[in-house]
């Protein structure tokens, strides 16, 4: 959870009111809540305590420990044995209920913000990174809560998830307005929906990427995944905010939302392919990025983007259409998205002074290796050497399918650790070697750093190194341990070294 400060406090009934039907064991009208939180070691004495199952344990079995810490009063979904005299609130759904308890208490900040929220498969840090950039532009103090970092005012705090807790969320948009912000973009995950951590904000554009495999371990399927992502765009309107949704229509995935969100509201579109709301024409990719085009309900402006790859036109495209709905004039997005946004570990080139590119990247699933590779060799390289493992306890079925992709678009891969996590990252990597078939072109190098240091030794003036898998990530996952490690750095240590 997302550690900040706290605020002053407030009577419970009030945070109650905007629930369906609580039932309580205790008059609410006098107690004071000083703070809420789910996790009973973060309880401070005057603090609501919501307790729900996790996906491993129940909040139910720490609540000994919330009273011991100073809960003034519990929530949950059922009634708690052995504490008569503790206030006890019973809801139907203690998950969302959270939601809108912490947008309660903390003053509910989304209203008083313009709020995106961008989910999807593939995209949406760099979609966050570029919708900042162009509110900031157009002359809007931004905040961002994504996967790479947390920003508010000039505070930067590493990000512990790409979206935090319901009560993260509300504190990190109470102080944003604090330091005059004005709009928040969110990267909202499809666990976050799920788990219902985006209750409670109020959003005037809902973005939709892609959807590709990914999360399998957590989503029985496609199908689930995709009503996970589709179930955002289908929260209820708060009543003081009209609501916009952005699909991107290139995606079957995203042309199946805009039929199920059809009459729902307002729907914009995007597109390269063609007959969207908010696309790209005259479209020229190049080392140097994109050149294209914008044409949109809102007008047309020219981009010069500097971000490679017809994916990242995509990106472009669905953070241009986001910012239009708000009010953002086409020239000035024209102009933010061709003054450059750099995106920690997306498509990041390392510097080497030999003649050949290095390349990290965040790609992690077979969709994103797929799109990054293409992206390469539309810049016409002699060779390009590929470096990626696949993350453990994490969905295994794209394991083949990845090590497929680097087959058939790859000259040479070297396949090694990611976050092999508390699994075995030979096993791993031989499910990832399935995919190859007969194809020879790759070796293993379990060790990810020899596996770097390998990949720069063989490669030649003119050639693209590849390092995908964990982009702006500084550390490691093994077994229990997290160690540290940047694949950005560990490439320039090694070019230091031959210095």
């Amino acid at each position: 959870m997302y550690g900040g400060g706290e605020k002053g406090t407030m009577k419970l009934a009030e945070m109650l009111s905007g629930l369906a039907s609580p039932k309580c064991t205790h008059e609410t009208a006098a107690i004071n809540i000083s703070g809420v939180s789910c996790d009973s070691r973060q309880v401070k004495p005057g603090h609501l305590f919501i307790a729900f199952r996790g996906t491993s344990l129940d909040g139910k079995e720490f609540v000994n420990d919330a009273v011991t810490r100073g809960a003034a009063a519990v929530l949950s979904d059922g009634p708690i044995g052995g504490h008569q005299h503790l206030p006890q609130i019973h809801v139907d759904d203690a998950r969302a209920a959270l939601g809108e308890l912490a947008a309660s208490f903390y003053g509910r900040p989304s209203r008083r913000l313009e709020v995106v929220g961008i989910t999807g498969t593939n995209g949406k840090t760099t979609v966050a990174f570029l919708t900042r950039h162009i509110l900031e532009m157009a002359g809007r103090t931004t905040g961002l809560i994504s996967t790479v970092r947390y920003e508010i005012g000039a505070r930067t705090i590493p990000a512990s998830s790409t979206t935090p807790d319901a009560i993260g969320i509300q504190r990190m948009m109470s102080e944003m307005l604090q330091v005059g912000c004005t709009a928040a973009v969110i990267e909202v995950s499809s666990h976050g929906i799920d788990q219902k951590r985006v209750c409670g904000t109020d959003f005037d554009v809902r973005v939709f990427t892609n959807l590709s495999r990914d999360h399998l371990d957590y989503h029985v399927g496609m199908d689930d995944y995709f009503n996970s992502k589709a179930a955002f765009f289908e929260m209820p309107e708060s009543g003081s905010k009209s609501v916009t949704s952005v699909c991107n229509t290139d995606d079957p995935w995203g042309r199946k939302l805009v039929e199920r969100i059809r009459g729902k509201g307002t729907c914009v579109t995007f597109g390269i392919d063609g007959g969207s709301s908010v696309c790209a024409r005259d479209v020229h990719l190049s080392r140097r990025g994109s050149e294209f085009e914008m044409i949109s309900p809102w007008g047309r402006a020219h981009v010069k983007c500097a971000m490679m790859g017809r994916f990242n036109v995509s990106n472009a495209l669905a953070a241009a259409a986001a910012c239009g709905a708000l009010g953002v004039e086409p020239s000035v997005i024209g102009e933010a998205l061709s003054t450059g946004c750099r995106v920690p570990g997306r498509l990041e080139e390392v510097s080497t002074g030999k003649g050949f590119r290095v390349y990290v990247d965040y790609a992690h699933t077979d969709d994103a290796l797929r799109s990054v590779l293409t992206a390469i060799r539309e810049t016409g390289p002699a060779r390009i050497i590929a470096v990626f493992g696949c993350g453990g306890n994490r969905d295994k079925t794209k394991r083949p399918v990845m090590g497929e992709v680097a087959a058939q678009m790859a000259d040479h891969t070297i396949l090694t650790s990611d976050n092999p996590r508390r699994e075995n990252p030979i096993e791993i990597i031989e499910q990832i070697r399935e995919g190859f078939g007969t194809n020879g072109n790759f070796e293993v190098i379990e060790d990810r750093a020899a596996a770097i240091r390998q990949a720069l030794s063989l490669a030649k003036k003119g050639d693209v190194v590849l390092i995908a898998g964990k982009g702006h990530e500084t550390f490691q996952e093994l077994a229990n341990t997290t160690v540290p490690f940047d694949d950005r750095q560990v490439v320039k240590n090694m070019v230091g070294e031959e210095k």
